[in-house]
């Protein structure tokens, strides 16, 4: 398996376990009474604190799965893994780091750490869009 391969594999796998995570809190909740099972939202704006930011955590990751896969895709049946294997592990490195950071803390330090992840995933997309495109 390539580089890429194993990191998207990871990036998707990381995607499973936020879920899980999240499916277990919110399991937690009903089972302590404090929610009712039918009564969640899907932007986790009804359960503050560390379920809202772990429901966003886990979409943040959902919204940008795509993007990778497709590069990915495109690297892989183009025969182009040259691309895309250097900086494959940066890019789940950095998703994971985005997440833990954003389930930890929303204080303006923790923002500013997690946006810096977030935006060196979107740089190394470019990057990798621009070289399979020249």
């Amino acid at each position: 398996m390539s580089v890429t391969t194993t990191a998207l594999l990871g990036f998707a796998g990381w995607f499973v376990l936020l879920s899980i995570v999240l499916g277990l809190y919110r399991v937690g909740l009903v089972a302590s009474r404090k929610k009712v099972a039918n009564t969640f939202t899907t932007d986790g704006s009804d359960i503050p604190g560390f379920g809202q930011r772990l429901t966003r955590a886990r979409d943040n990751c959902f919204e940008t799965l795509p993007a990778f896969a497709a590069i990915a895709f495109v690297a892989s049946t183009a025969g182009r893994l040259d691309v895309t294997d250097p900086l494959a592990m940066w890019v789940l490195t950095c998703r994971i780091g985005q997440s833990l950071v954003h389930i930890a803390s929303t204080s303006v330090p923790a923002v500013l750490l997690r946006a810096t992840f977030f935006f060196v995933q979107v740089l190394i997309y470019a990057w990798w869009v621009l070289r399979l495109l020249g």
